[in-house]
């Protein structure tokens, strides 16, 4: 399943939630967080199966790796990293050009993000 946010409603995203141990939950109005808890895009990337950034480096290889799967280049590895987790129900989020995350499906429904 693919969904496709603009960076505004990404950050919009990041700002409703918080990170608590290794779970991400939605804030309540009117509660303080600890600054600690705050997710913004690196925080998000921790718990994301894989991804293709400019910004974070996703470890590309080491994922293909996992998977015992191998690429001849980095357009490869990506394809083939897509299609092992699409074809076991994960979604892959787009935000832009040439940024794409994956995520579990549940972690996705709980976010709002399908």
């Amino acid at each position: 399943m693919d969904v496709h946010l603009t960076q505004e409603a990404f950050e919009t995203l990041l700002a409703r939630l918080y990170e608590r141990g290794d779970r991400l939950e939605f804030r309540q109005e009117g509660t303080d967080y600890p600054r600690s808890e705050k997710v913004d895009a690196y925080v998000l990337s921790g718990h994301a199966e894989a991804l293709l950034s400019d910004e974070f480096e996703g470890d590309l290889w080491g994922t293909l790796a996992d998977i015992d799967e191998a690429a001849a280049d980095e357009a490869e590895a990506w394809d083939k990293i897509k299609a092992f987790y699409l074809g076991r129900g994960h979604v892959l989020l787009h935000l832009g050009a040439g940024e794409e995350w994956i995520f579990e499906e549940a972690l996705a429904r709980r976010l709002g993000l399908v």
